[in-house]
C-alpha cells in the first residue's frame, strides 16, 4: 500500500469512527450559533430572550441588525441598534435561518489548506442560491412551507464542508486533490444527513440532504422537499456551472416533472424571481 493510499485510508477511517459515534467535530463559535437557533425554535420564546442570546454572538448579532436595517425590512428608513426591534422586524423564522446561514459561514472559514478560499466561497455561495431557489419555487410550485425548503437548500452541501474541514488535518496526504474529491463526492451525502441528525433537524430535511442528488427518485403524492431540493441543485448548475450539463431538459427526473418544471418554466422562473432571490441571497451571504 503507498503512504498516499495509507493516509487516504486513515482519513476515511477517522470520517468512519467520527460518523459512528456521531462525534462530529466542528468550530466552537458554530456549536454557539446552534444552539441559539435550537432555543429560537420555540415560537413563545420572548423577543426580549431572543435578543439576549443573539447578543452573546457578535457575529449573528450584526448580520441580524444588517438585515433588519435593509431596505427590504426597513420600510420606516429609521435605523436599528436594538436587537429586540430587529427580531420583531425579521421574524423568528428569518432569524433561525439567519443564525443557520451565520453557523454554516463559520463552518466555510474554518481554516484548512486543503482547498483555497476561492474554492470555499464558490460552494458556499451556491449552497445560498440552492437556497434561495428553494425557497422561491417552494412558495410558487408548492404547498410546502418556503422556510424549510430554504433550510433544506443551505444545508444541501453540508457534507462537503465538513470533509474539506476535517482534511485539514490529512493536508499532507491530499496532493492530488482529485483523491479528495472522490472521497467528497462518495461520502458527502451520508456524513452530511449524520450532522443533520446530530443537530436534531427534522427528519423531511435529513432526506433531502441525503437524496438530493438522486435523479430517479419517485414517491406517491405531491412535490416534498427533497423534489424542491433536487430541482434547485439542478436548476442552479444549470445558470452557473460551466460544465457539461447535468441534465437533459428532453429527459426530466421525476421531481421536476412533479413540479412542472422544464427549462422554458426554470428560465422564465429565474427571470421573474431574480429580485426575490437577490433579496433571500442578501439575507444569507
Amino acid at each position: 500500500m503507498s503512504s498516499d493510499t495509507a493516509g487516504e485510508f486513515a482519513f476515511l477511517e477517522s470520517l468512519t469512527t467520527e460518523l459512528s459515534s456521531k462525534d462530529l467535530l466542528f468550530p466552537t463559535s458554530l456549536s454557539v450559533t446552534l444552539k441559539i437557533r435550537q432555543a429560537l425554535s420555540d415560537p413563545d420564546v420572548p423577543t426580549e430572550r431572543a435578543a439576549r442570546l443573539m447578543g452573546a454572538e457578535p457575529v449573528l448579532s450584526a448580520q441580524i441588525l444588517r438585515l433588519a436595517n435593509s431596505a427590504a425590512y426597513n420600510n420606516g428608513g429609521a435605523s436599528t441598534t436594538d436587537l429586540r426591534v430587529a427580531v420583531t422586524r425579521l421574524g423568528f423564522g428569518m432569524v433561525r435561518n439567519v443564525a443557520l446561514a451565520v453557523g454554516m459561514k463559520q463552518l466555510v472559514q474554518t481554516k484548512s489548506s486543503a482547498e483555497s478560499p476561492a474554492l470555499l466561497n464558490g460552494l458556499w455561495n451556491r449552497s445560498i442560491r440552492v437556497a434561495a431557489l428553494s425557497f422561491v419555487m417552494a412558495r410558487k410550485m408548492t404547498r410546502l412551507h418556503p422556510d424549510t425548503a430554504m433550510i433544506a437548500g443551505l444545508l444541501h452541501d453540508v457534507g462537503k464542508f465538513y470533509i474539506l474541514a476535517r482534511a485539514h488535518s490529512f493536508t499532507d496526504v491530499f496532493v492530488d486533490q482529485s483523491a479528495l474529491w472522490g472521497i467528497i463526492d462518495g461520502w458527502h451525502l451520508t456524513i452530511g444527513a449524520v450532522i443533520l441528525e446530530t443537530w436534531e433537524v427534522s427528519e423531511e430535511i435529513r432526506i433531502a440532504v441525503l437524496e438530493h442528488r438522486d435523479l430517479e427518485r419517485k414517491h406517491r403524492g405531491p412535490p416534498d422537499i427533497t423534489d424542491v431540493v433536487l430541482a434547485a441543485n439542478i436548476l442552479d448548475a444549470h445558470h452557473h456551472i460551466d460544465r457539461e450539463p447535468i441534465i437533459h431538459w428532453d429527459h426530466l427526473p421525476p421531481a421536476l416533472i412533479l413540479l412542472g418544471l422544464n427549462k422554458e418554466v426554470g428560465d422564465a422562473l429565474m427571470v421573474d424571481a431574480k429580485e426575490e432571490l437577490d433579496l433571500i441571497f442578501q439575507a444569507l451571504s
